[in-house]
């Protein structure tokens, strides 16, 4: 098979966003929605939660599921806002806010949010300490932040987030960011690293007489960070 086109993350998801669901839909997104969400508080009463890289909405409606006050989303991908408007559209929780932007710039004020989210979206940003700083920026002191990324093992093995439109296959580039990047990044930002998992994939959500590399069953698929504010970063 001839490999995908490579597009930078605003192409790739400006093409993907109309069949993009808004839940985990593969067996690594299963394995990190499942890290993810054991970490986050079973109630979010009275809270104002953000989520950064938001996509089609599923953290988001986890979120207002878990008693969001306020949620927002943000996303580069105004194919993908509409997306995730349209997964949150016709519930009766309180409204979601869904605003345009970048992770190394997000449009919103200094500690704004008492909660961050931020899934599987760090990979398509070079910088990593930019982002974090973001992060640290409008999340409220003592406020944390859950983020996850593809597992920088399977980005050495090759594999890729590809996904296929009008008959050709295309992949979303990514940024390999390992443990020593988050360290460091972290460090830099005022964010202490209060847990770290490294889910691992249940075979049983792999679909029976699905092609895929068996060394995703030996290793790690996701890296999930629990993060928490110590201080403004400047």
């Amino acid at each position: 098979m001839d490999a995908p086109l490579l597009l930078e993350p605003a192409q790739a998801y400006a093409l993907w966003a109309p069949t993009y669901p808004p839940h985990a839909h593969n067996p690594v997104m299963q394995a990190e929605e499942r890290a993810m969400l054991g970490l986050l508080p079973r109630s979010l009463q009275g809270r104002v939660v953000l989520d950064a890289g938001c996509g089609s909405g599923r953290y988001l409606l986890h979120a207002r599921h878990r008693g969001a006050s306020h949620a927002i989303g943000v996303d580069l991908s105004p194919q993908m806002l509409r997306r995730a408007a349209t997964s949150l559209s016709g519930r009766h929780e309180p409204p979601v806010e869904l605003l345009c932007g970048s992770l190394t710039a997000l449009p919103l004020g200094d500690d704004c949010a008492d909660f961050g989210i931020c899934g599987l979206a760090l990979g398509h940003v070079r910088h990593l300490q930019a982002a974090l700083a973001e992060l640290s920026r409008v999340v409220r002191p003592g406020g944390r932040v859950l983020c996850s990324d593809v597992h920088p093992i399977g980005d050495a093995l090759g594999w890729v987030r590809d996904f296929s439109h009008d008959g050709s296959r295309y992949a979303v580039r990514h940024t390999r960011h390992l443990y020593s990047h988050w360290h460091a990044a972290c460090a830099a930002s005022g964010f202490v690293i209060e847990h770290v998992l490294e889910p691992m994939l249940d075979p049983a959500d792999i679909p029976a007489g699905a092609h895929f590399d068996h060394t995703a069953l030996e290793v790690p698929v996701a890296l999930v960070l629990q993060l928490r504010r110590a201080r403004r970063h400047r």
